[in-house]
């Protein structure tokens, strides 16, 4: 939907508080829109939804396949099948009743819109300007004669298609994007799973504070005015160099729970070997450490080290702690440049190019297992025993059990996508997601509609889950000037 008749918008609640409603309004919907978002025909609260007959052709034409798209198509001509069920050509021309909201499990809610099909060939008066007979231009003349013929309402053509957006600026007719499918209005926004301490945050807090010690682990309760704005499983520091760095374990009105977190830095408590080199790696191995949190989210640039921590934690639960039987590892297999055809062998077989992260990180983290090449050989084979590389093409109906679950690149999954793989999940096992939400491969997918971006703002409160944003890369000084120059 459009950012300015989103239902959740300013503009929606401004409209809402005045008693009245704003000028009718007529979005011409393309058929982007509809592949992207098969509910889009219900998202535009009382106005009306027009969508020309090329539309329909182009949905007609890309409802064969197994992709998303094709998907979303096929719901797109149910909803529309289910729409015009015992309508007529007087009730059709006349415009078929929306309902507002979901249009799911046959509940219809009150009418909002109507939904109009081209039923007769308007004038376009395509300026010459646009040569050709394309079906960009055929929905811009059909927007256009709208416009013409509908003077009293407000006509808006929503597309995906930026250039098309740019097109019809050019001959006038208003364009937008589809907004409905973002989860936050700034990428900038997007939590990051920690938050910097004031100096003054023990005065204002620690009155009445209590502290207690169980298995090891250092708890304390405070009171404040901060504790609202805290989430659970929310990191907290400060910036001395003996500062507070906890957990939020809890959050009960003005009161909240917190944990020291265990440093991981120092070198008596690596994990295979490795160690964490910053705060905010700390906190991450926090997280793939915890047997309370089932879901994981990391997000960071490159080389902040988020297969590296999550590969070491895997493997010292799976190797060590037996607390997973295996790490299964998957990613979205979206080529950076030209595609190189055809991959032979089996499904691990046909993944492991895609897992070039996977093979460079098991370098790093075999090396520092002792028996010189005998042994590294030896590691190797046993991690590769224990490590599965499976295609996200092949998880529908999977269930895994006590399975320590790897997503890397999840930037370029859906919501849908995102959907369909956490809920892959069985009793006893982990997921951790991985991603950086300035590298989308996916078209149509942007910082603020990616599956990875749902995810961390959908699970930010429930006690289970954790999310982290890697900072500072770790890699080497080139790789860090590179980050920043290029």
């Amino acid at each position: 939907m459009t950012r300015a008749e989103s239902s959740e918008s300013k503009a929606g609640d401004k409209r809402t508080r005045a008693g009245k409603r704003g000028p009718h309004r007529i979005f011409v919907l393309d058929t982007n829109v509809l592949m992207h978002d098969p509910t889009a025909i219900f998202r535009f609260d009382e106005h009306d939804v027009y969508i020309p007959m090329i539309v329909l052709e182009e949905l007609d034409a890309g409802k064969k396949g197994l992709s998303e798209a094709a998907r979303n198509v096929r719901q797109v001509s149910r909803f529309l099948d289910e729409l015009m069920a015992g309508a007529g050509k007087a009730s059709i021309d006349s415009g078929l009743e929306l309902p507002s909201g979901k249009y799911i499990n046959g509940q219809k809610k009150q009418v909002a819109g109507r939904l109009f099909f081209q039923t007769k060939v308007l004038s376009s008066g395509l300026p010459d300007t646009l040569p050709g007979h394309g079906a960009d231009n055929a929905i811009l003349g059909q927007a256009l004669a709208l416009q013409k013929e509908h003077s009293d309402s407000r006509v808006t053509l929503v597309s995906k298609d930026i250039n098309l957006r740019i097109k019809a600026s050019i001959i006038g007719v208003h364009a937008e994007d589809y907004y409905n499918d973002k989860t936050i209005e700034d990428a900038d926004l997007l939590y990051t799973g920690l938050q910097e301490l004031p100096p003054n945050f023990w005065e204002k807090h620690g009155k009445n504070m209590h502290s207690w010690q169980e298995q090891a682990r250092t708890f304390y309760r405070v009171h404040g005015p901060m504790v609202r704005d805290w989430h659970v499983n929310q990191f907290l520091y400060q910036q001395d160099a003996n500062g507070l760095e906890a957990l939020v374990r809890k959050i009960d009105g003005n009161e909240a729970t917190l944990e020291l977190v265990r440093d991981y830095r120092h070198e008596r408590h690596s994990i295979w070997g490795i160690n964490a080199r910053n705060r905010e790696q700390n906190f991450a191995l926090n997280l793939l450490l915890d047997p309370e949190i089932d879901f994981v989210t990391i997000l960071g640039p490159a080389g902040t080290g988020k297969t590296l921590l999550t590969l070491a934690a895997g493997l010292a639960q799976t190797l060590e702690s037996n607390r997973y039987s295996e790490i299964i590892m998957t990613r979205v297999t979206i080529p950076l440049g030209e595609d190189i055809g055809f991959l032979p062998g089996t499904e691990e077989e046909k993944m492991e190019p895609w897992m070039g992260a996977l093979m460079d990180n098991l370098e790093v983290l075999t090396q520092s297992q002792e028996g010189g090449n005998w042994g590294r050989a030896a590691t190797n084979d046993l991690l590769r025993n224990r490590i599965k590389i499976r295609s996200l093409n092949f998880m529908r109906g999977r269930t895994f059990l006590n399975r320590f679950l790897i997503l890397d690149e999840a930037q370029n999954l859906t919501a849908k996508q995102m959907k369909a793989l956490v809920t892959r999940s069985g009793p006893g096992t982990k997921v951790v997601c991985l991603g950086n939400i300035a590298q989308i491969d996916t078209p149509y997918l942007t910082e603020t509609t990616s599956g990875l971006t749902y995810v961390v703002n959908r699970f930010r409160d429930w006690p289970h889950a954790g999310h982290i944003t890697l900072m500072r890369g770790e890699r080497s000084r080139l790789a860090d000037y590179a980050s920043e120059i290029l």
